[in-house]
């Protein structure tokens, strides 16, 4: 391999780790092909998670770690009277996700059709 060649690489590897640095994290809530999918992107483990799709259907887990995923499909959530969400009948118009921090804070997000807020 040339010097020229070498170094073409090198530059080359170069742009590529900084477009990939530069990149806007991944939102923290979204929904894809009617999965609802949270990522945990604290250092901080998420206990007692609740997820309310469109104020009515409900799911979630006990604990979600540091850097976790957790991806559920729509039809697994379901109202207090035990209703299953039906893309089919209504489209998704809120995302809501609480639960507690390991050292006991509130965490909160929320989804209102392209990114967690």
């Amino acid at each position: 391999m040339s010097a020229v060649t070498s170094r073409a690489l090198a530059v080359l590897l170069c742009l590529a780790l900084l477009v990939t640095a530069c990149a806007a994290p991944p939102a923290p809530i979204t929904l894809d092909e009617g999965t609802v999918v949270v990522l945990n992107q604290t250092k901080a483990e998420w206990r007692n998670v609740v997820i309310t799709v469109n104020d009515h259907f409900r799911g979630g887990a006990p604990s979600l770690p540091p850097g976790g995923r957790m991806a559920a499909p729509l039809a697994q959530f379901q109202t207090a009277f035990g209703q299953h969400y039906d893309r089919s009948l209504q489209s998704v118009a809120k995302i809501e996700l609480t639960a507690t921090a390991a050292d006991g804070s509130a965490v909160a997000l929320s989804w209102h059709g392209e990114r967690a807020k």
